[in-house]
């Protein structure tokens, strides 16, 4: 058996019969159908049950789709790895990122990578946290930059930064907690908060929790939106604190005194999944970092 009659094993099972495998790998149907038995005889089992629109894997069939899955990745990441030190570090790394770090990652990721490693280019995807992790899954990006909660399955996660959750009014009277540096969450307390959809959940179970009656004035898509809404005076907006750092000084930001109300920065990718030396090189540089 070799690798490409495991691949148009493979095919064979995923479409579901040997006409649509042969026409996806641009093959006639009567030589990959002896090739299937060919393979049957060297392996001196059945692989397969034949019916009339459809074939249905054995017991040893499946085994062997399995195994043969993890084979192709295998042999796929070699191939991979083979052009890397072929060409070096060098090529694109492709990052996928959410908007409220879209600071974040050029200043202490991508800049300092770039003083070790300059031939390398990039991709930016951005997206919400749950658009990235599809990415990931994809295989779209290499790595992500995301901020949690996220389903972590079979996902590798390393966290960067724990931050705050901060109130942003802007600078008129209407919603003033005066000269503090930070308020507790009693002083959100009947008053109309702005904030993004993705924090909703945390956000209102850790008011509700502490008994605190805010009302939701403004649900929406993204942090800079929030902010934006609450610089006009609209209502108080609650985002993690690196989002205002775009923002001019026409806010005031005031840090939410809540263990509960914090939001990690994560860089994500998929575990068992081969990855690029550029993106290698790139974990470990992080691993060494203190954000």
């Amino acid at each position: 058996m070799d690798i490409k009659q495991l691949i148009n094993f493979i095919t064979i099972v995923e479409e579901g019969n040997i006409t649509k495998a042969a026409q996806k790998l641009h093959l006639s149907q009567p030589p990959l159908s002896n090739q299937l038995k060919s393979l049957e005889q060297e392996l001196g089992v059945k692989l397969v049950e034949r019916g009339s629109r459809k074939i249905t894997l054995t017991d040893v069939g499946n085994l062997l789709y399995k195994r043969g899955k993890d084979m192709i990745s295998m042999f796929e990441s070699t191939l991979n790895e083979v052009e890397d030190f072929k060409s070096g570090i060098e090529g694109v790394l492709k990052i996928g990122a959410v908007s409220t770090c879209n600071q974040f990652v050029p200043d202490k990721l991508v800049s300092p990578y770039t003083r070790q490693y300059p031939k390398v280019r990039f991709e930016l995807y951005e997206g919400n946290t749950y658009e990235v992790v599809d990415m990931i899954e994809k295989g779209i990006v290499d790595i992500g930059v995301v901020r949690t909660p996220f389903n972590r399955e079979n996902l590798c996660c390393m966290s960067l930064r724990t931050e705050p959750m901060v109130a942003v009014i802007n600078n008129s009277q209407k919603f003033d907690f005066g000269d503090r540096e930070k308020i507790s969450l009693k002083d959100l307390n009947n008053k109309p908060i702005i904030i993004y959809r993705r924090y909703e959940k945390l956000i209102m179970q850790v008011l509700n929790m502490n008994d605190i009656k805010a009302s939701i004035y403004c649900l929406n898509d993204d942090g800079r939106t929030t902010v934006a809404w609450a610089q006009a005076g609209l209502a108080i907006g609650i985002v993690p604190k690196s989002v205002i750092n775009t923002f001019n000084r026409e806010i005031k930001v005031y840090e939410i005194e809540e263990d509960d109300l914090k939001t990690d920065i994560a860089v994500i990718w998929l575990e068992n999944k081969y990855l690029s030396k550029s993106a290698r090189h790139l974990l470990d540089m992080i691993n060494e970092m203190d954000f």
